[in-house]
Order: structure tokens, then C-alpha cells, then sequence
């Protein structure tokens, strides 16, 4: 009874009106512990003047005879919920706590008892300094005790862990830059409740709103320090999609965050280095990711302007006749893309400190071959991704992990949305540059591997990772429900009311509504950075045989004609399936057969009078593919102008068919690996290596329930 135990539920009024059993959970966590208190807000409908009024108030309960009673009530003037869901719900509550300290626990924490006895130690921590170094947050350790679930969850474990421990110490001494990082930091109380509180809850700007916390903190003069004596157990996510959810989550936070006035003020009125410091271990960190992804494209489009201007070959012959070999090596030069090496270095460090420096060594080798460095790059992609494109748009939003066990299998389908923009595309349009660069390339061999082995193996890891991941992503069974899931998925009608789970349409308008909300600047610059998918076009097409080397500006005014062709016969297409393929069957077979001929008729009279041959086919795909991928983003920024006239119709057509051209590909060589047991076999036991080490079925709760047909 010397301390206060309050669970903020705000859900517990609309659970227990529902009659839902969580409800009763919670009134029987009450009756077993009757310290244990609940806040929760309640929402009531009262008639005023003869019209309804809803009151809302937050509430204060206990259980008393297995019923709940309730202590205290706060009429409040609205609606609490206006901002971030998880600030509001501790905003409304932290009236109903008492005393001078406060501690912040998540519901995916635990605590240990031998670590509940050091707890009057830490809160003498408020009373030992000099009143000029008084902390008014004490950071604490934490446990992450999902390390063992799989492959996946050692890794988050291995990161996190190595981040409240080394990282956080290190931020708080020598650097004086640690903030809020999440629970279980102990407050002191009266400091934040008149300096406007522990959580900081405007909607989308405060979505990382621990960090908030901190900054308001040090702002105001406060003093943030950090204890290891004592942890607290922490359950991380385990599953590739609910750790890439949060990673987003995380990215568009600190995108917000670069937006945001309070680490303005902070780097305003740091010292040099303390600015420095604040810099590299918040934001800085998330641009320096951006800033290496970037730094791969820029790279590789130097090389393709070299390779397909000539500028290259020119170098290279000038340089073989003067004997230089310096020029050559300069050319093939590439800086050293992390590969998850160095990512990997501060878990090292401090496994090395707490269980000696060979099991470190040995657990960072298990980890490399359990594929860690995939995992890593992954991640980078994942993260570049959304800070780039929450600070260019906006629309940072919370995402929901659930934060379970996941061992289940995500299906094709899930993966393809939450991965299709982020990494699949970027990897695509990687392999394109590398293809070109391959093709036209005048170097020797040995130079060609040293400029690209690091960029196939990003290009390839953002393509399969989520596949390599993914529990039975290899099962044969599961491989053929999942394609005809992808099938049904990309041919469902969408619409109002159609979630994007259920139809690819839906999917699509909702993937690039935020293109709706942006700003003109925004835009121009979105359509600034799609120009250069038309480099490949203009490069590529008087590298044809069928030019005869012609340098004239009309070959490649010839090349938009082929395109603007072929925009028509998917509108031609289009418009005779609208029209005709409900009641005249055999005339729309027809029209296509008529299409079809005209197309080969076409081919054969290019092979035989302007000797058109299979090379220059392959070329003008990769001219003519990133061309269209180029218009299709660049309408999609104009959409709002364009989208009611009769042009929008093909270029949805067109759109569908690029996604399911790149699914397609994706989905063939995962197809094939699956006809052989060996490779599901290898995954299973890289995933769940420790679940096989403790002699732990783990194949049973992989395939969980076939689905019926």
C-alpha cells in the first residue's frame, strides 16, 4: 500500500457496456490484487434542454466483492482521445497517482521480484545528487526476454539489448544526450506535472511521443540520468512484418521529429559537441541511413551515364595508352556499404562485457550464419524508406504490431503490400542498373565484381528477405495457397467500403493517398526525382542494332511513339472489354486476336527489314519498362487533375499489370525452391535454431491450420 498501481485501460467503459469477457479479466485482476487500481474513460449520453449530450469523464476504480466500485470521477470538457491513442491514454490517468515519483510501464513489460527489492535504492537516486544535478528522469535497464523465440527475435533482442545497455550509458555519460527512450524510466513527478507532463500527444508530429518526454526535460533544465543496478523485462517483436511495422513506425517518428521545434531549440542551444552528439544519436542516425541508400543510386547512375554516353570507354582506353592505372581503379572504387557488419559491432561489444569476449565472438559468428546481415540491410531499406518519405509528404501514422508470438506463416499477399513500395520496386530498380551496367560495361571482369557484389547482395535481400523470413515460406502447400490468394487478391473488384486487404485496387489508391494530401513543393519534387527513370530511354535506345548507330533526336522521338502505341492498345483493349466482353464474346476475342497479330505482324517485318534482333528486344524492355514506371508515378502525383477524364482508365491497367508482373517474378523462384523439402528443411532450422537446441516441436505450430478449400 506504500505505492499507487494504476493500469490506464480506456477501453475498459466500452469492454464492460459490451459485456465483453475482457472486462470481467479485469475486474478479477482487481479482486486478486487489491492494491491494483484502473483509469478509464467513460462515455455517457444525458439529456439537456431535450436534446443529447455526451458527457465523457475519467474514472478511478477498485474491485470490491468481485464487483468494480468506483473512487474518483473527472467530469472532462470533451472527447479525450483528440491526438496519438497511447500519450492521451497516460494524460487522462496520471491525475489519479500520487507521490513524488512515477514509473511508466508498457503492457508488453514484465518485472523479476529480486528486482522489485532494489527499488527503494533507485528512488534514493532523487535525493543523493547536488540539488543542481537533481535527476528528472532516471533511466533503467531492460530485459529482452523474446531473444529465444526465433532467429528474428535473437536479432531485435541482440540490437535492443545492446542499446539500453552500452548505447544509453553511453548517451548519458560522457555525452549528456539521453532522453525518454520508452519504459520503464521513473519521472519525477512534480517536475513534469507542472511543466506540462510526461507525454506530449498532438496528432502525427508527437508519434514517437516517449522521446518528447526527454526533450521537454532538458529543455527545461532538467537532468536525465541512467542506472543498470536494476531491469525491467521487456518482450520485443519477433516476426518479420510486426518488426518492420515498427521500424516504420519508428523512421516516421524520427521524420516528425526533424520537423519539429523542440530538437530546433535543442540543437539552438547546445554546446558544439553536445549538439553533435544529439545529432548522430536521434535524427541523424535515420539520415545517415537515408544518405547511404541514396548514395547506392547515385553511384550506380553515374556508372549507367558513363557506360551508355561512353564516357567509360573513353576513360579506359586513355588510360590503358598513358598506363594508368590509378584512373581504372578509381572508376571501379565504391565505398563500403555496411552489410550488417557493422551493425553489428556494439552487440559484440557488450555480449563481450557481460559473457567474455569468445562467447560473444561465437554468438556474432551463429549470427552471420543465421543470415544476419540480411536481416540488417533489410532493415536499412526499411528505414531510409519511411524517414524519406514521411519528411518529403508527411502522413507519419501509428502502426500496430499486436507485439505476439508470431511462428505463423504471412502469406504472399501480406508481404507484397507492406513490401511491394518500400523494398521490391527499389530492388528492382537496382537490378535494371546493374543489368545495363552489365550489358554495356567496358571494364574486366575482376573491376565489374569489386564496383557491384555489394549492391546485388542489397538488391537481392530487399527482393527475398521477407521470404527467407517467413515461417514455411517454402512449404509446398503454403506456396499454392498463397498464389491463389495473390490471384484473387489482384483480380477483386475494389471500391468504397473494399479494404486494401481484399482487393489490389483498394490497395493501390490507399498506398499513394498521401500523394493526395501533399504539398505543391512536395509534389514537384516527387516528379523532380521520378525524371530519372527516363535516363534508361534516352541512353539505351541508339544502343540498338536497328539505329545503325544514328545519333539524331528522332530515334528518340521514335521510341516515345512505341510507347504512346502501346498506351493506345491497352485503351483499345480496355475500352472493348468495357464494352463488348459481357455481350459479344466472340467479337472482343476477335479485337484481341486482330491486336495480337498486328503486334507479331509488326515484329517480323522490323526482324526482316530493319533487322530487329533478340538483344535489341531485351534492350528495349529495359528502356521501356522504368519509362512506363516513371509516367505511372508521375500521374499518380497529378491524379487529382487527370483522374476523371478517359486517359485514367489504361493507366490502372497498366499499373495492375506492373504489379502483377513483379509479383509474378518474385513469386517463380520461390515456387521452384519450394518443389525441393531440403530448402524448407534449412529454413526451418535456421529460423528456429534454439527451438531445435531445447528439442522444441516447432513444425506443428508453423503449419497451424490448411486452409479448406
Amino acid at each position: 500500500m506504500k505505492f499507487s498501481y494504476v493500469i490506464s485501460c480506456q477501453k475498459f467503459g466500452e469492454q464492460k457496456s459490451n459485456g465483453d469477457a475482457h472486462a470481467q479479466d479485469i475486474i478479477d485482476l482487481m479482486a486478486r490484487y487489491p492494491a491494483l487500481r484502473v483509469a478509464y474513460i467513460e462515455e455517457k449520453e444525458i439529456i439537456v434542454d431535450n436534446m443529447p449530450h455526451k458527457v465523457y469523464s475519467s474514472v478511478l476504480i477498485k474491485a470490491e466483492n468481485n464487483l468494480d466500485q468506483e473512487i474518483y470521477r473527472i467530469k472532462l470538457p470533451g472527447p479525450p482521445i483528440i491526438g496519438e491513442g497511447k500519450p492521451e491514454n497516460q494524460n487522462h490517468a496520471i491525475i489519479f497517482t500520487r507521490g513524488e515519483a512515477l514509473q511508466t510501464i508498457d503492457m508488453n513489460q514484465d518485472n523479476y521480484l529480486e528486482e522489485a527489492y532494489k527499488m527503494r535504492n533507485v528512488l534514493q537516486e532523487f535525493v543523493r545528487h547536488p540539488r543542481d544535478q537533481t535527476p528528472t528522469i532516471l533511466g533503467l535497464r531492460e530485459h529482452i526476454f523474446t531473444g529465444s523465440v526465433s532467429s528474428l527475435a535473437g536479432f531485435m533482442s541482440y540490437q535492443e539489448t545492446s542499446f539500453v545497455t552500452i548505447g544509453q550509458r553511453f548517451l548519458a555519460d560522457p555525452l549528456r544526450v539521453r532522453f525518454h527512450y520508452g519504459h520503464p524510466d521513473i519521472f519525477d513527478r512534480m517536475f513534469h506535472l507542472t511543466r506540462g507532463g510526461i507525454s506530449k500527444a498532438s496528432k502525427t508530429i508527437n508519434l514517437s511521443e516517449d522521446v518528447f518526454a526527454g526533450y521537454n526535460s532538458i529543455l527545461r533544465r532538467g537532468h536525465i540520468t541512467y542506472n543498470e543496478y536494476i531491469q525491467v523485462g521487456k518482450g520485443r517483436d519477433v516476426g518479420l512484418n510486426q518488426i518492420s511495422k515498427f521500424e516504420a513506425k519508428v523512421a516516421n517518428g524520427n521524420s516528425e521529429q526533424t520537423l519539429s521545434r523542440d530538437i530546433y531549440r535543442l540543437a539552438r542551444r547546445f554546446d558544439f559537441f553536445r549538439m553533435l552528439s544529439c545529432y548522430f544519436t536521434t535524427v541523424g542516425f535515420y539520415f545517415n541511413s537515408l544518405i547511404s541508400v541514396v548514395g547506392v543510386y547515385v553511384f550506380l547512375y553515374g556508372q549507367l551515364y558513363l557506360v551508355l554516353s561512353g564516357l567509360q570507354s573513353a576513360l579506359l582506353i586513355k588510360a590503358h595508352h598513358q598506363n594508368m592505372k590509378s584512373l581504372e581503379t578509381a572508376l571501379a572504387s565504391q565505398s563500403f556499404l555496411q552489410l550488417g557488419l557493422l551493425t553489428g559491432l556494439p552487440m559484440v561489444m557488450e555480449l563481450g562485457l557481460e559473457k567474455g569476449f569468445r562467447a560473444a565472438l561465437s554468438d556474432f559468428i551463429l549470427m552471420q550464419l543465421q543470415v544476419a546481415s540480411v536481416f540488417f540491410t533489410f532493415s536499412l531499406g526499411t528505414k531510409a524508406h519511411y524517414y524519406g518519405r514521411t519528411i518529403l509528404h508527411g502522413g507519419a501514422k501509428y502502426r500496430p504490431t499486436g507485439r505476439k508470438f508470431v511462428v505463423f506463416h504471412a502469406s504472399f499477399t501480406e508481404n507484397y503490400q507492406l513490401y511491394s513500395r518500400s523494398h521490391f520496386v527499389k530492388a528492382f530498380e537496382l537490378i535494371f542498373l546493374l543489368i545495363i551496367y552489365h550489358l554495356f560495361r567496358k571494364s574486366d571482369g575482376k573491376f565489374h565484381v569489386m564496383v557491384t557484389y555489394s549492391t546485388w547482395f542489397m538488391a537481392m535481400t530487399w527482393l527475398f528477405a521477407p521470404f527467407l523470413f517467413n515461417p514455411a515460406g517454402f512449404a509446398w502447400h503454403k506456396i499454392v495457397d498463397d498464389w491463389s490468394d495473390w490471384n484473387r487478391w489482384m483480380m477483386n473488384q475494389g471500391g468504397i467500403g473494399v479494404q486494401p486487404e481484399k482487393s489490389w485496387e483498394s490497395w493501390w489508391n490507399a498506398e499513394n493517398a498521401h500523394l493526395r494530401y501533399s504539398v505543391l513543393s512536395s509534389r514537384i519534387i516527387e516528379v523532380l526525382l521520378c525524371l530519372r527513370f527516363f535516363v534508361y530511354q534516352y541512353g539505351l535506345v541508339y544502343h540498338l542494332k536497328i539505329s545503325h548507330d544514328n545519333k539524331n533526336f528522332l530515334v528518340y522521338l521514335l521510341s516515345w511513339v512505341v510507347i504512346i502505341s502501346i498506351v493506345g492498345l491497352v485503351k483499345l483493349v480496355n475500352c472493348a472489354s468495357r464494352q463488348l466482353s459481357s455481350k459479344h464474346q466472340l467479337i472482343f476475342r476477335f479485337i484481341k486476336l486482330l491486336t495480337f497479330l498486328a503486334v507479331v505482324t509488326s515484329f517480323i517485318l522490323l526482324s526482316c527489314l530493319c533487322k530487329l534482333s533478340i538483344m535489341d528486344l531485351i534492350v528495349c524492355c529495359l528502356a521501356f519498362i522504368p519509362t512506363g514506371w516513371g509516367l505511372l508515378l508521375i500521374v499518380q502525383v497529378l491524379r487529382p487533375k487527370i483522374e476523371y477524364y478517359a486517359i485514367w482508365e489504361p493507366i490502372q491497367v497498366i499499373a495492375h499489370a506492373y504489379d502483377y508482373g513483379m509479383g509474378t517474378l518474385l513469386f517463380f523462384p520461390i515456387a521452384v525452391l519450394a518443389w525441393m523439402p531440403i530448402i524448407s528443411a534449412i529454413q526451418t532450422r535456421v529460423l528456429f535454431n534454439r527451438a531445435f537446441s531445447r528439442q522444441l516441436q516447432i513444425q506443428p505450430f508453423i503449419i497451424g491450420k490448411t486452409k479448406r478449400r
